[in-house]
């Protein structure tokens, strides 16, 4: 089971010294702007750059067709970083959008084209259903441009109410989505 890579590993709060448990975790990344591969290793390096988040796997880089949105829109690199992390989902959020904001994601149009977008997929066995963060990611289990990514770097992750990555991956249609040779690093 790799939603919990060690449970007997906990991480120490610097602030408070409550110990917090580290869980496996991982973040959709998308790009349809700009220098799109670029904008990817961005938030590869930016995500990573935290004591609290340890790069585990950065998935193959897949071209997409966009899924929904307005009509028109350029095709998106898609990418899939699995880390292990003592974070929160809402502190996952957080840099989520810190990173997005830092390499010019504007919110103008839903489902628009975008330099950066990162989701917060799953957090180990954590469920959030609030009004900015729900936890699953809600439409993973539809996404072809997620699920095929994860599925090359970690195939058995057991998504919370849904199951595993690779069985999800092989219900939904890939149409419109093929790898790349383009490859991103995890930082060294």
């Amino acid at each position: 089971m790799t939603n919990v890579p060690n449970p007997n590993v906990v991480d120490a709060d610097t602030l408070t010294g409550d110990l917090r448990p580290l869980r496996r975790a991982a973040f959709a990344l998308g790009s349809n702007l700009g220098e799109r591969l670029d904008f990817l290793q961005g938030a590869v390096d930016a995500l990573t750059d935290s004591p609290e988040i340890v790069p585990v796997a950065v998935s193959p880089v897949y071209e997409t067709d966009p899924v929904g949105g307005p009509p028109g829109q350029p095709t998106f690199l898609n990418a899939v970083l699995v880390v292990d992390t003592t974070l929160s989902p809402r502190s996952m959020l957080e840099r989520a959008m810190a990173t997005e904001a830092a390499y010019g994601r504007t919110r103008d149009e839903p489902d628009g084209s975008r330099t950066l977008d990162v989701d917060v997929l799953a957090v180990g066995d954590v469920t959030a259903n609030d009004e900015d963060l729900q936890v699953p990611h809600p439409r993973l289990a539809g996404r072809a441009f997620v699920l095929m990514p994860w599925s090359d770097v970690d195939p058995d992750f057991n998504v919370p109410g849904l199951g595993r990555v690779v069985d999800l991956n092989s219900a939904v249609d890939a149409t419109g989505v093929r790898r790349t040779d383009d490859i991103l690093e995890l930082p060294a």
